[in-house]
């Protein structure tokens, strides 16, 4: 925390550099404050330390993140709509998801456990109730893609022997649920391939007979301006490899995802209210 002329209160109200965050046109709307460096030499960098942006992000519910979503697509100058919302569901009760996403509308729903997703979908056909448009977020574990035959949508395929392991699959089910290539974000624990290994992985996964739709990234936790220049190059990234759906932004970046081209934002904790 930074004190003296150095530092000045700001409301902290959407993840971006400290210049939108102090012109943004929520500005009035967060109760929480924190201390942000502005001093010149971090102005002129935009290299103003992190802050914690899910601690005013959880529970504010599905509608003022939609809202969110159309100001930011506004603000890009991008169409209504062209920033699709994907429900992170996992842990809550179908009865949760029912009340607090789809009584809103019929959004995607995404989960990042193969067992959970099974039980989900079991659950689910006992209402008698069509299926929603189910997606998984989680890594491919070889053990666990048997119990992904309702998934439409696979975001984080890294490995070609991954593609085959779906296809495989995919052919005793007799359908296969698309693909997004997760790109590796510079962090060593995390997941991905790296960015100049796409190309290659592309043509090997597009060889088992797996539709690849786009490209997803996770952003590093807290860091809006890392967030942004990653954002950045991904869609660039699949811009030059001819490819249209981006999975990019969560619960703490997401308006800067849409900012910055995302097509599908991974949205959990926002969305459901806070438990005891």
């Amino acid at each position: 925390m930074l004190h003296g002329p150095a530092a000045m209160r700001v409301k902290v109200l959407e993840p971006g550099p400290p210049a939108q965050l102090l012109a943004g046109p929520l500005a009035a709307s967060r109760p929480q404050f924190y201390e942000v460096c502005l001093t010149e030499q971090r102005r002129a960098s935009h290299a103003c330390p992190a802050w914690p942006q899910q601690a005013t992000m959880h529970g504010m519910g599905l509608q003022e993140v939609t809202a969110r979503i159309r100001q930011a697509e506004q603000r890009a100058g991008r169409p209504a709509g062209s920033a699709q919302l994907v429900a992170v569901t996992k842990g809550h009760s179908l009865s949760d998801i029912r009340r607090q996403v789809l009584a809103y509308g019929d959004f995607p729903l995404a989960e990042n456990r193969g067992q959970e997703i099974r039980d989900k979908v079991q659950e689910w056909s006992q209402s008698g109730q069509p299926q929603p448009e189910w997606h998984y977020i989680g890594p491919l574990q070889s053990n666990k893609v048997k119990y992904l035959q309702a998934v439409r949508l696979l975001h984080a395929l890294e490995t070609e022997e991954q593609a085959q392991i779906v296809a495989e699959y995919a052919a005793k089910w007799g359908q296969a649920p698309a693909v997004l290539l997760q790109v590796h974000n510079g962090e060593a624990q995390k997941h991905g391939v790296p960015p100049q290994l796409l190309p290659q992985l592309l043509r090997a996964v597009r060889s088992t007979g797996l539709s690849v739709r786009g490209l997803m990234v996770m952003a590093p936790y807290g860091q809006p301006e890392a967030a942004r220049r990653l954002f950045r190059e991904t869609a660039q990234r699949a811009h030059d490899l001819g490819l249209a759906e981006l999975s990019m932004g969560m619960s703490g970046d997401y308006e800067i995802a849409t900012e910055e081209g995302a097509t599908l934002l991974r949205v959990g904790s926002a969305l459901f209210e806070e438990t005891a």
